[in-house]
């Protein structure tokens, strides 16, 4: 697509509205900040033990790499969602825009509402964990006193609010800023994981592994013999959690230097790189570690919420090899977490400057900073409800902060479920067009959306168990007698729909549809003096004339013309049924 003549944005590219910095990331940024996102190294550091067994009980066992390849098929189904929605309307509000223009505002806003509760809760395990590995990594480096302050709540609880507070200033100061520190942590996390799968297969292979180690086998790699509703279920969740992230990339869409095309390719491609490293990794882990319930075995309880705690000392000994391989192990959790501190604080920061543009919830947090360009008053807002949630759970119960893995997962299913499912309704009336159109924009959105609503349905029912969760002494850990997986899940989303009501009350313009109004990629639209050479489909935001045309041309400016978005076609009022 050419570019405009003249330095003014485009008509309809939505950082003339929000004040963003465009152009800052490219392609190679975008995808950076999607891996990173996800934390790979914390992701399967926290999350792993819970593929391979829960509730008491093995779950994917060996069949783990299984897990996370069915994983993946739902996590790439909804990237095309975010993909083609993004073509259509690359606004930073994501979910929460494309949900509001296929289905209306209330599911908009609860969709937007389910990024920052996922990433809000997300953030109080993210600290846990960077609080704890920053005294293990001093440990590691030799001051070995500071090490047992790892097992403080006090001290870890401290840290990890202290590492909140930074990551949230990196974010406030700059999105280049921001893409820039993930280039050097992705690239520790990612050469330690490499390190540590070829380390422990070497082992394994070569013969020098535990006894109870196990020779990788092809049936790892599919889930025959597992059932729905007990184990793939709640398991797939679990490995949906390690993938989440990837779509931060698309949140910063208007950010990029191709807002229509860049962030989706990203999406993508951010998926593809965190399929190789998760099977890989996790192949490892299995085949050196086993799936006992006893000593570094992935079904040992106690071994669930860190693995690579457990397994790395087996794993590289005492030598003097072996603490340059812990060092970097501890190193690798600890940039990843706080990689991915900062890059949750991104996309919810982006969703609520979104949603105070359309008038969605209040207008200060659309506020942009005036030097940085960046949203600074939801960039500190969500810094400091993080440390909020932090602190409350900490006081609460520090066995609540492993519910929320879980809980967390109930959440991505939902918010990532709803955008696939947006995004067929969304072009519902032009998926006959095209052959590529009826399966990227229809039938692959909705299959992602139906895995993720049913694997929601059937492991709210197993997190709902009493047993399902038990603490390092073996006590059930529960909410009102029930799960509190299930219940802090639950409990979230009506926390989100008692605010809606509020707010709606107090402001309804964006629920009667006066500044988010809904619409379909078969609407007509604006071609202003500014508009790129060829059509491209890009919705009103928040400050723009209006864009998008009634079928009879009524709201059509004077002296300004209405084209197809499909065929390009322009219309005239001569061409009206």
């Amino acid at each position: 697509m050419s570019a405009p003549a003249t330095d003014a944005a485009p008509l309809g590219f939505p950082e003339t509205g929000k004040g963003l910095k465009g152009g800052a990331l490219g392609l190679l940024s975008s995808v950076v900040v999607g891996t990173a996102s996800t934390a790979p190294a914390y992701s399967l550091a926290a999350s792993l033990g819970f593929v391979v067994a829960g509730g008491g009980a093995i779950l994917a066992g060996v069949k783990a790499p299984a897990i996370i390849l069915l994983a993946f098929v739902p996590m790439y189904l909804i990237a095309v969602a975010y993909q083609e929605l993004n073509r259509a309307e690359p606004d930073c509000g994501t979910t929460f825009t494309w949900a509001a223009r296929a289905f209306g505002p209330i599911t908009g806003w609860l969709g937007g509402w389910g990024i920052i509760a996922a990433d809000v809760i997300v953030m109080a395990n993210l600290a846990q964990i960077a609080g704890a590995y920053s005294f293990t990594f001093v440990a590691d480096l030799g001051w070995t006193a500071v090490g047992d302050l790892a097992d403080s709540t006090l001290w870890t609880t401290v840290a990890g609010l202290l590492w909140i507070a930074i990551m949230t200033y990196i974010c406030y100061r700059g999105i280049e800023v921001s893409a820039r520190i993930q280039y050097v942590l992705l690239a520790i996390e990612v050469i330690v994981l490499i390190m540590f799968s070829v380390v422990a297969l070497g082992k394994v292979y070569s013969g020098n592994g535990e006894s109870y180690s196990l020779i990788p086998s092809w049936d790892w790699f599919w889930p025959g013999g597992l059932s729905v509703a007990d184990v793939i279920a709640p398991a797939l969740l679990t490995a949906v959690f390690i993938y989440w992230g990837w779509d931060t990339a698309v949140s910063v869409n208007e950010e990029s230097d191709d807002p229509a095309k860049t962030p989706g390719r990203a999406a993508i491609l951010s998926t593809v790189l965190l399929l190789v490293t998760y099977v890989l990794v996790s192949t490892a882990a299995v085949a050196f570690a086993g799936v006992g319930t006893t000593g570094i075995g992935l079904g040992n309880p106690a071994n669930a919420d860190d693995v690579f705690a457990a397994i790395g000392p087996a794993l590289f000994g005492d030598s003097a090899l072996g603490h340059i391989g812990l060092l970097l192990l501890s190193a690798s959790i600890l940039t990843s977490a706080s990689a991915s501190t900062q890059t949750t604080i991104l996309p919810t920061a982006r969703t609520t400057l979104s949603m105070a543009a359309y008038k969605a919830m209040p207008t200060a947090f659309a506020k942009i900073h005036p030097k940085y360009l960046t949203p600074g008053v939801s960039t500190i807002a969500m810094g400091l409800a993080s440390m909020l949630f932090y602190a409350i759970f900490t006081l609460i119960s520090p066995s609540l902060l492993t519910a929320l893995i879980g809980s967390v997962g109930l959440m991505i299913a939902f918010y990532y479920g709803l955008t696939g499912f947006a995004c067929s309704w969304f072009y519902r009336r032009t998926l006959h067009h095209k052959p590529r159109d009826f399966f990227m924009q229809g039938v692959l959105p909705s299959l992602g959306g139906l895995i993720l609503l049913v694997a929601f349905v059937y492991a709210l029912q197993s997190f709902a168990a009493v047993d399902w969760l038990q603490d390092d002494n073996g006590n059930n850990v529960t909410i009102f007698g029930i799960g509190a997986v299930a219940v802090v899940g639950v409990v979230a989303i009506l926390i989100g729909a008692v605010l809606m009501v509020i707010w709606r009350l107090r402001a309804p313009a964006f629920f009667k549809g006066e500044t988010l109004p809904r619409a379909g990629s078969h609407d007509l639209v604006l071609v202003g003096a500014n508009a790129a050479d060829e059509p491209v489909f890009r919705l009103p935001d928040s400050g723009l004339p209006g864009i998008v045309i009634a079928p009879d041309l009524s709201n059509l400016p004077a002296g300004e013309r209405a084209i197809d978005p499909v065929t390009g076609a322009e219309v005239r009022p001569d061409d009206e049924p």
